[in-house]
Order: structure tokens, then C-alpha cells, then sequence
């Protein structure tokens, strides 16, 4: 075992007897030392007291302030096959301008008269249409005319009946005037045969009146027939003026019917011409899709359908084209638990990738290459990627944001929340608080300004 001894060399040695300990273990150095953390201290104890700016971070990209002029893919409505093309990528397109020629791929819409044809076909319905209104016509003046026939025929029956009444009255009457003469002729020939028996009167006398009574007996007989005739008549008149009703309530019915049937055929070939010409309709429309066109100015990004004789869906995107007219604009992301603090109008600042930079979070003003924004919505729905999403336009009281920024380039920013001096912004981020929620004065009114 090694023979180590417990005693230190400084009990035997004075270590501060030297010329080089002396410098080293001097006193003096303390003093500079002590003035130099007192000065720190007060610093340090005066910076805690300096206004830090609470912001908010995000990261983004740069878009537009409005979706009509973000890059966009241009589709076809219908299927078909491309034929040819009118553009190359990179060309500038005004609005308007075909970009490729398609052709149909469905057989029902091969016939290339088609449109035509469908024109004769409505023209031909149409003129169905004409024909079954002049039939509904000519049929309705049918029905006028039956029903004009009918009072006539009506009230010419019925004349008959009143003369056949008037008839029986007059019969009545004479019948009874023959049943008089009749009963005179009887007490006649009853007297004179009285007369004859008594020699007042010769029998030629007699005779005559027999042949009186005789003569009023079949006249009387005669008379009855007639009246019976007569009765028969009225009843006969009565049987014509029900037959011609009926007859003409047959008539008028079946061209009622015939009417009916006439408008009901003219309906349908006006549902036949509505249709028609819906397809008329439809079939020029989907000439005019046969020629892709440019929905604004723009340049020609991609094309995703490439080549000749390709066919493709509905719906399907062909070619892409970024807007030659657009107003920046940067899309960031927040978190849930910053988005109470953002608010309409708010300030923020902005750092865009590829742009030099250099960013002090509590002094924004002070930063370089960071630019000026203003919150112009906000998306009350979170995002796929966990936080909510803030448009941010550029802000007018600042300088202009750089001219060579291309949409869909990344972002930083800043958003600008409270004046807080640092020792509070040091003890809240040691606790893991968020900033302050506050509700700015003029967000409520840029708000409604903004919604309006």
C-alpha cells in the first residue's frame, strides 16, 4: 500500500510567501469583478423592465387574397378525346382562348347533324302542335254549332207539341160539340117518331131524322178518332222532343270527347316539343364544350392530359393555369390555443423563405426584411394539420411586399398581441402560459367592415 499522508502541504508550506502566489491569490481583482456584476445586475434589472411585444408564431405559404385568382385546373364538363392542341406550357392566354379541341366519345352524339336533325324534329312537333290546336278549334265550333242545332231542333219539337196539345183542345171541343148534336139528333127522332105515332108527321119525316141521328152517330165516332189521333200526336212530340235531347246530348258528348282527346294529344306534343327542344338545347351546348377555352388570362402551367387522341372522364382535369392578375395574400396556421388572440385587422409581420432576414420576436419594428400584414379572416373550422388557418393581406401603411414573391412559397409569421415588459414575458413562458387575451378596441368594427 502506498504510505499517503493526511496532512495538507499548505500547513508547512506558506503558499502566499512567493512573488507568483501573490499575483495569483491578490485581492485586488475582486473589486473590478464585483463592479462589473453590479453593473450587469442593473442592466440586466432594467432590461426586465423594457417593453417586449407578445406575438404569436405560424408558418404559411403565400397565396392570393381572392380564390379566382389562385392557379386553378381547367376541366371538361363532358367525356371525350383530345384532337388538338392550340397552346404550349408556359404560353399567356387571354380569357377566351381555346386551348384544345376535343372530340365525342359517347355513340349516342356521333351523328354530326345531330343538332339539325333535332331542330326538324321540333319544327315537325311544333307543327303537330298547330294541327291538334286547329283540330281543338275546329271541334269547339262543332260543339257551338250542335248546341245552336240542338235549341232549334228543341224548340222546333216543342212547337209541335204545343199544336198538338192545342189540337186535342180544339178535337175536345168539337168532340163535345158532336156528342150535342148527337143527343139533338136522338131527341129529334125520338119526338118525331112520337109525332108519327100520334099522325102528326109523315114516316119520310121520321126517316129524315133517323138518318140525321145516324149521321151524328158516325160523325161522333169519327170525332173520337180524331181526338184519340190527336192525343197520339202529343204524345208523339213529347217522344221527338226526349229523342232529339238525347241525340244531341250523344252528339255533343262524343265531340266533347273527341275535343278532349284532340287537347290531350296537343299536350303531349307540346311535352314532345319541350323536350325536343331541351335537346336542341342541350346538343348546341355540348358543341360549344368541344373547344376548351381559358376561364381568365393566365399562362399555361401543365398540361395533365397530354398527346393526341387520349380520351378522358367528365370532370377530369386537362391543364392547369396560374392568373396573370392576382393581390398577394399569406395563409398561415395558428394553434387552438392562440386563435382567441387573433382578431380581424390585427397586425402582423411577415418573413418570406428566400428572402434574407434578420427577426427580433419582441421587437417586431425593429426587425429587417420582415414585412407588414393585417388579418383579413379567419377559418372557425380546424385543419387537417391540427390548427386553424388565418389569411393575411399585405398592410397598406407599410412598405409593399416584394414583387418577385411566387405563390405557394413559405412564410413566417409574427402576429403582434400586447406590450408586456420582459420579466413578465420571462415568468410566463417559465410557466407555460399563453399571452394575454384581450379583445382589441377596433376588431369588432374592422370585422363588420370585413363581413360586409
Amino acid at each position: 500500500m502506498l504510505n499517503i499522508s493526511h496532512k495538507n502541504l499548505s500547513e508547512k508550506i506558506d503558499v502566499y510567501q512567493g512573488t507568483r502566489s501573490q499575483k495569483v491569490f491578490g485581492r485586488e481583482h475582486y473589486k473590478y469583478l464585483n463592479r462589473f456584476l453590479l453593473a450587469f445586475a442593473i442592466i440586466l434589472f432594467v432590461i426586465l423592465f423594457l417593453p417586449w411585444t407578445q406575438t404569436i408564431s405560424g408558418t404559411g405559404y403565400v397565396t392570393t387574397l381572392t380564390p379566382d385568382q389562385r392557379p386553378q385546373t381547367i376541366q371538361s364538363p363532358i367525356p371525350g378525346r383530345v384532337e388538338k392542341w392550340y397552346v404550349r406550357e408556359g404560353d399567356l392566354v387571354e380569357k377566351g382562348d381555346t386551348i384544345l379541341f376535343i372530340s365525342e366519345v359517347k355513340n349516342e352524339y356521333f351523328d354530326p347533324d345531330l343538332v339539325e336533325r333535332t331542330g326538324e324534329q321540333v319544327q315537325a312537333k311544333e307543327r303537330s302542335v298547330t294541327s291538334y290546336t286547329n283540330k281543338v278549334s275546329a271541334l269547339g265550333n262543332q260543339i257551338n254549332a250542335l248546341y245552336r242545332e240542338r235549341g232549334l231542333k228543341l224548340d222546333q219539337a216543342e212547337n209541335k207539341r204545343i199544336q198538338a196539345k192545342l189540337k186535342i183542345k180544339s178535337d175536345s171541343i168539337d168532340f163535345e160539340a158532336t156528342k150535342t148534336n148527337l143527343s139533338i139528333a136522338e131527341r129529334q127522332y125520338e119526338r118525331t117518331l112520337q109525332l108519327q105515332v100520334e099522325g102528326l108527321k109523315a114516316v119520310t119525316d121520321t126517316e129524315e131524322k133517323r138518318l140525321k141521328l145516324q149521321e151524328a152517330q158516325a160523325k161522333i165516332v169519327s170525332q173520337e178518332n180524331k181526338l184519340l189521333a190527336s192525343k197520339n200526336e202529343l204524345i208523339n212530340a213529347k217522344i221527338e222532343l226526349n229523342r232529339l235531347s238525347a241525340e244531341y246530348a250523344d252528339k255533343i258528348s262524343k265531340a266533347q270527347s273527341d275535343q278532349s282527346t284532340a287537347e290531350s294529344n296537343q299536350y303531349d306534343s307540346e311535352a314532345a316539343v319541350s323536350k325536343l327542344q331541351n335537346d336542341f338545347s342541350n346538343y348546341s351546348i355540348r358543341n360549344s364544350l368541344y373547344y376548351i377555352k381559358a376561364p381568365q388570362a393566365g399562362y399555361i402551367n401543365r398540361a395533365i392530359i397530354g398527346g393526341l387522341g387520349e380520351t378522358f372522364k367528365e370532370g377530369q382535369q386537362l391543364v392547369s393555369i396560374m392568373p396573370t392578375k392576382y393581390d398577394l395574400a399569406v395563409e398561415t396556421y395558428v394553434r387552438p390555443i392562440d386563435l382567441p388572440l387573433v382578431h380581424i385587422g390585427e397586425k402582423v409581420r411577415v418573413q418570406f423563405d428566400g428572402w434574407p432576414a434578420i427577426v427580433f420576436s419582441g421587437w417586431p419594428y425593429n426587425s429587417f426584411g420582415t414585412y407588414g400584414a393585417k388579418v383579413v379572416a379567419i377559418e372557425r373550422f380546424i385543419s387537417a394539420n391540427g390548427k386553424y388557418r388565418i389569411l393575411l393581406a399585405p398592410d397598406t401603411d407599410e412598405k409593399e411586399w416584394p414583387e418577385l414573391i411566387s405563390i405557394g412559397s413559405g412564410a413566417s409569421t409574427l402576429a403582434l398581441l400586447e406590450d408586456v415588459p420582459i420579466w413578465y414575458e420571462v415568468w410566463r413562458q417559465l410557466n407555460g402560459f399563453p399571452p394575454n387575451y384581450y379583445t382589441p378596441e377596433t376588431s369588432s368594427n374592422e370585422a363588420y367592415k370585413v363581413e360586409k
